[in-house]
């Protein structure tokens, strides 16, 4: 497929192009990317018009685009991948593609799993109905997986960055301090155990749900009168990822742009980004979420903009 040479739009950190996304990332060089975070289309049972492929086809589909991410990022770079789970068609059983995947992604590709993450979405419906709406032999699946894979096993990564506030037990802690102690499990507990460390070091559970009703993006997008991409990504998660794992500056990636959250986010995080969006109307739609930005928004289209060169 040709790459158009001219962003759909560009912004001040970054660019978003209509193309096929292993194309694209086959015309970028060498370890150029500081951070690839995405969220391709899952192996769903179901067909979406956003397009997915079957759970039998999805690892012979989906490696080169990792085989490719794996060339362009950098030896400190990440690349970030959330990948939904799906059930077995017409049977209450679990498909195992997500861990064939991160297996072929190890064993074949060559990536390291720097550390699993779970995305727990709270307001996510029950699903499959048959299973667990009208039989009741199953309970809602409401967590989807997040896998970190690197280069080096010592990717740049500063969970300094993304502390958490302390609970009120812990404030009440600090303020009293600890008796040195051991505990049953046999970890010792010292006078360090209450020192202030600016906030708590977050889990791999990640907690937000996927809505933005309140968005400019939805809203420009229902008074436009354009149908809302189906699959958006919501903004803690790549928040999340570009703080732990980057810098003001450096360059993210996302090959499966969709509605572009990640480069919205990026934007606001003063990092640069380029996204890439197969579909031309997903792709054009997406500009509605930088009309709303104070200052820069939207700037000239039609011109070259490749961060990386």
């Amino acid at each position: 497929m040709h790459i158009q040479p001219e962003p759909i739009y560009k912004t001040e950190f970054g660019a978003l192009f209509c193309a096929d996304g292993l194309e694209f990332m086959r015309r970028m060089p060498d370890d150029s990317v500081d951070l690839v975070l995405t969220s391709p289309p899952y192996a769903l049972h179901f067909k979406k018009e956003y397009g997915n492929v079957n759970q039998q086809d999805y690892i012979a589909w989906f490696l080169p685009f990792t085989r490719e991410i794996k060339r362009i990022i950098k030896p400190s770079g990440s690349f970030v991948l959330n990948l939904g789970g799906a059930w077995q068609p017409g049977s209450p059983i679990r498909s195992l593609y997500h861990y064939r995947v991160l297996l072929a992604l190890a064993d074949e590709v060559g990536f390291d799993l720097a550390q699993e993450f779970f995305w727990f979405n709270p307001a996510k419906m029950p699903a499959p109905a048959e299973w667990v709406n009208v039989r009741r032999i199953r309970v809602k699946d409401s967590v989807e997986y997040i896998f970190w894979l690197v280069k080096d096993p010592m990717a740049k990564a500063d969970n300094r960055k993304v502390l958490q506030p302390y609970s009120e037990d812990m404030k009440r802690l600090i303020k009293r301090g600890v008796k040195e102690t051991i505990r049953p499990s046999g970890h010792v507990i010292n006078g360090t155990f209450a020192r202030d460390q600016g906030g708590s070091i977050p889990p791999n559970l990640i907690q937000c749900g996927n809505n933005e009703s309140n968005s400019a993006y939805i809203k420009e997008s229902k008074i436009a009168g354009n149908k809302i991409h189906p699959a958006r990504f919501p903004a803690e998660l790549p928040r999340f990822f570009m703080e732990f794992l980057t810098n003001s500056g450096d360059l993210v990636l996302d090959p499966f742009a969709g509605s572009n959250t990640t480069g919205y986010v990026a934007e606001g995080l003063k990092r640069k980004w380029v996204g890439v969006e197969l579909r031309n109307d997903y792709a054009q739609e997406s500009r509605l979420r930088f009309e709303g930005l104070p200052e820069e928004g939207v700037v000239a289209q039609g011109q070259s903009f490749l961060p990386f060169t």
